[in-house]
């Protein structure tokens, strides 16, 4: 008789042999899968560092401070002569080269970072008769254009509260009529030394010249008399008084008086 058939028992060891090879590998982890069971990161991706050499992304620049405030109309040429030091500035600007009529605002610098800032809002005010000039001369009835210190304050009537070293004397009295038939009382009544062909520190009625007496001389802040001097500026009382307030020789203030275009420059 034929010998029985031997069934065939492949699928049989082929299976365990499947099933001891997931064994094996349950111990460990699948290639891309952590032990829960979830993806792993590719290397490089965020919070992963990249391969070594590669470019590092640079940081965003903060913003270069702003540049400090300067005067406004003032050109290169004349805020440079302003001291370093200077911390106050009257500015005076005049309409035109040959106008009687200006403008006045005080700039104060407390903080040199920053910058200047206006300190009191615009006064008008009045300078000589025939405007400005970059040379004065004795007689011209023109104001002198420049960058000058002030240093000293005076006049008959007694000071409003002031820092500034203040003659009160009855030789600052003045009489007559004004270039319009104005009357000249009182205009004397409170004055701001301009350090213009004078000593500076001294009283404004100290008549030393030392540009020669050809140059002029006594130009003065004082009260507005309603119309053109011969070479001051003059404001109205009350600001005069408000001037003399809030100027501090420690702060070194300076007069700046011109008109508009010699200024811009």
């Amino acid at each position: 008789m034929p010998e029985p058939r031997v069934p065939l028992r492949l699928p049989f060891v082929v299976c365990a042999a499947f099933l001891l090879l997931l064994a094996g590998c349950g111990s460990g982890t699948l290639a891309g899968m952590d032990g829960s069971g979830a993806t792993t990161k590719a290397a490089g991706a965020t919070g992963v560092p990249g391969p070594p050499g590669a470019a590092a992304v640079p940081p965003t620049p903060s913003p270069p401070p702003a540049p400090p405030r300067e005067i406004p109309g003032l050109g290169p040429q004349t805020r440079a002569q302003i001291p370093a030091g200077a911390r106050q500035a009257f500015v005076v600007t005049g309409e035109s080269p040959d106008s009687n009529r200006s403008t006045a605002v005080l700039y104060t610098r407390d903080d040199l970072t920053v910058g200047w800032r206006a300190a009191l809002a615009p006064w008008p005010a009045h300078n000589a008769l025939n405007g400005w000039t970059a040379e004065h001369w004795e007689g011209d009835l023109r104001s002198p254009v420049g960058v000058f210190t002030l240093t000293a304050a005076g006049g008959r009537l007694d000071p409003p509260a002031t820092a500034f070293p203040y003659d009160l004397s009855p030789d600052f009295k003045v009489e007559g009529e004004g270039f319009h038939g104005e009357p000249l009382e009182g205009s004397f009544d409170y004055v701001i030394a301009i350090d213009y062909n004078r000593v500076p520190n001294t009283s404004p009625l100290d008549h030393t010249r030392p540009l020669g007496d050809e140059r002029g001389g006594g130009i003065w802040i004082h009260v507005d008399h309603g119309g053109p001097t011969q070479g001051c500026v003059s404001v109205t009382e009350d600001r005069m008084k408000e001037l003399l307030g809030v100027l501090d020789p420690a702060k070194e203030p300076v007069i700046v008086m011109g008109d508009a275009a010699s200024l811009s420059r």
